[in-house]
């Protein structure tokens, strides 16, 4: 397994998010017409994500997706090609009816912990100073889409080496955000 078979963008180092971005432009893969979304921040908990949901590259096992607040993201070119993948998913997902390139992912339950972030793909940007991953998430999961079982501690290993700690969900630092709206709501009840 190559770094690059990962995900093109691992391997590339760690990249701190450059001081004083604000964002950029994302675009889809059609060659006419394309689906540009405007987002008017930094990325925050970029990660390698291996769950079956989210897009990759074409022969890539890992997504990179990060969030970013959803008051932030502006469909700018084209919406009308826009279309939600799975409508019964938690985390709706917006993608290119042509060119299949999910643009972001939206969560509509307002009682969910990330209600009001949105999901997104800052290799869909040419705009520089982006934050780079910083840890890998629901790693097993490639299982589910033909990666042998075998394979997974080389994998770990490999993305370990670039600087990614490897999680069978998401760090640490988000489980909790999710469990404190679990809590929160639980109280509320």
């Amino acid at each position: 397994m190559t770094l690059s078979a990962l995900h093109p963008a691992i391997g590339q180092g760690k990249k701190p998010g450059a001081p004083g971005f604000s964002g950029g432009t994302l675009t889809c893969h059609c060659s006419h017409d394309p689906v540009v979304v405007k987002v008017d921040a930094q990325v925050a908990h970029n990660h390698a994500c291996g769950c079956s949901k989210c897009w990759k590259p074409a022969h890539a096992l890992f997504s990179i997706v990060g969030v970013v607040s959803r008051d932030k993201v502006h469909v700018t070119s084209r919406p009308e090609k826009l279309q939600v993948v799975d409508p019964s998913a938690t985390i709706q997902r917006h993608a290119c009816k042509a060119c299949g390139v999910h643009m972001f992912g939206r969560i509509e339950n307002k009682d969910h912990g990330f209600y009001g972030l949105d999901f997104i793909h800052t290799e869909l940007s040419s705009d520089t100073g982006w934050a780079g991953p910083e840890f890998a998430a629901f790693v097993s999961s490639i299982i589910e889409t033909g990666t042998p079982p075998e394979q997974m501690a080389g994998i770990r290993q490999e993305l370990r080496e670039a600087g990614l700690e490897p999680y069978d969900c998401l760090s640490p630092t988000l489980m909790d955000v999710l469990a404190t709206q679990v809590a929160k709501l639980r109280k509320a009840a």
